[in-house]
C-alpha cells in the first residue's frame, strides 16, 4: 500500500498446506528444529473464526493495496541437487483491477505455475542472476589495466600513479585490488528459441521428443548424449534462449518481462528452429541418439567380420581395426557369429598347428 513515506507491506495471507522445502528456507538447522512454522496460519483455514480472519484481510486488501504480489518458491524436489532450501521470492501480478489479482491470486495457491504461463515463444525477456565467484584479484585481471615494463620495480601487475597528492586519498575510479566476480549482473534482451516441455506421459506412453523440429524428425530429448557437463539431464519444462547467461552451472537465475519496447527486427523475428544438437558435449561427439550410435557401432562390427571371417580362416582381432574395445569387439564377435565360429574353429586350428606359417590365433577364441 501507498504510505506518504512511500510503499510498505499491508497484509500477507499464508496458504494452508506449504512444502518442506519452503519451510526449510525460514531455519537455520532443520532437523534440530521443531518445524513449527507456518503451524498457526494453516489452522486458520480449519476453522470458521480463522477463515472469516482470512475474508477480512482479503477485503482490506482489495480496499487500501495499490499493488499485490505472490510468494512463491522453486520446487527443488524435482531437480538432483544436494540443496533441499527452496528459493523464495515476491512476484508481482500485473494487468487488472486490484480485485482481478487477488482473485488470480487466491485461485493459483498452492499450484504450480509452467513457465510456458508466463512468458511466451520468440519474446526478448531479461536474465538477472549472480556471476562467477573469481576471488581476490590484481588490477590486471580486474580492470584490464596495462602491464608496466619488465624491469619495473616492486612488481609489474600494478597501476603506476594512483592519484595526485591533493585531494590527499585515493578517488573511486582509481583501479584497485579487491573481489572479481561473484557480482549481482542483470542482462537484457535475450529471445527465447523454444518453450520446451519436460519428459511426460501421453496415452500411457512416455514423451521424450522435446528436441525434434519440423525438419528433424528423430525421437531425441534435450539431454545431449552423456547429459550436460556438470548438470546432468534436464527432465523438466526448460527455456532455450539465444546467447549465454550469468554464473555457473545449477546457479538459480531470475527471468524477468522485458521493460523496453522492441520494434528491431531481431526482436519480432519469428524463429523456426531447423535442428539442435544432441551430440556429446564431452569430446568430439558424432552420434545424436544412442539408438544410432548402436546402429552404427553394430555397422562396423558386421563390417569387420564380414572382411576377417572370410573363407572359413581364423584371423586377427585387433582393437586398432574395430576402433572398438578389446571386451567389446571381442563379445559381439562371438554373439554374432558364435555357432559358425564353432564348427570350424577344430579345423582352423589344426590347419594353423600343421602348417610352417603360422598366423597370429587371439587368445579370446581359443577354449
Amino acid at each position: 500500500m501507498d504510505t506518504p513515506k512511500g510503499i510498505r507491506s499491508f497484509k500477507t495471507v499464508w496458504s494452508e498446506h506449504l512444502s518442506e522445502e519452503c519451510r526449510r528456507r525460514f531455519y537455520k538447522n532443520w532437523y534440530k528444529s521443531k518445524k513449527k512454522a507456518f503451524t498457526k496460519s494453516s489452522k486458520k483455514w480449519q476453522d470458521e473464526t480463522g477463515k472469516k480472519l482470512i475474508e477480512r484481510d482479503f477485503k482490506k486488501m482489495k480496499k487500501y493495496c495499490s499493488s499485490i504480489r505472490v510468494i512463491a518458491h522453486t520446487q527443488m524436489k524435482l531437480m538432483r541437487r544436494r540443496q533441499k532450501r527452496a528459493h523464495i521470492m515476491e512476484i508481482q501480478v500485473n494487468g487488472g483491477s486490484i480485485g482481478a489479482k487477488i482473485t488470480w491470486a487466491r485461485e493459483h495457491m498452492e499450484k504450480q505455475i509452467p513457465v510456458s504461463q508466463v512468458f511466451g515463444q520468440d519474446e526478448m525477456i531479461d536474465v538477472i542472476g549472480v556471476t562467477k565467484g573469481r576471488g581476490f584479484k590484481g588490477v590486471t585481471s580486474r580492470w584490464h589495466t596495462k602491464k608496466l615494463p619488465r624491469k619495473t620495480h616492486k612488481g609489474l601487475r600494478k597501476v603506476a600513479c594512483i592519484g595526485a597528492w591533493h585531494p590527499s586519498r585515493v578517488q573511486f575510479t582509481v583501479a584497485r585490488a579487491g573481489q572479481k566476480g561473484y557480482h549481482h549482473r542483470t542482462e537484457i534482451n535475450k529471445k527465447i528459441y523454444r518453450i520446451g516441455q519436460g519428459i511426460h506421459k501421453k496415452d500411457g506412453k512416455l514423451v521424450i521428443n522435446n528436441a525434434s523440429t519440423e525438419y528433424d524428425t528423430s525421437n531425441k530429448s534435450i539431454t545431449p548424449m552423456g547429459g550436460f557437463p556438470h548438470y546432468g539431464e534436464v527432465n523438466c519444462d526448460f527455456l532455450m534462449l539465444k546467447g549465454c547467461v550469468v554464473g555457473p552451472k545449477k546457479r538459480v537465475l531470475t527471468l524477468r518481462k522485458s521493460l523496453l519496447v522492441h520494434y528491431k527486427r531481431s526482436a519480432l523475428e519469428k524463429i523456426n528452429l531447423k535442428f539442435i544438437d544432441t551430440s556429446s558435449k564431452f569430446g568430439h561427439g558424432r552420434f545424436q541418439t544412442p539408438a544410432e550410435k548402436h546402429q552404427q557401432c553394430l555397422h562396423r562390427v558386421r563390417h569387420f567380420e564380414q572382411e576377417h571371417h572370410s573363407h572359413g580362416r581364423l584371423s586377427s582381432l585387433r582393437r586398432s581395426e574395430l576402433r572398438l574395445p578389446h571386451a567389446e569387439g571381442v563379445r559381439c564377435g562371438a554373439q554374432e557369429e558364435g555357432p559358425d565360429f564353432e564348427e570350424g574353429t577344430a579345423g582352423a586350428l589344426q590347419e594353423v598347428c600343421s602348417g610352417e606359417d603360422q598366423p597370429e590365433v587371439h587368445r579370446h577364441f581359443v577354449q
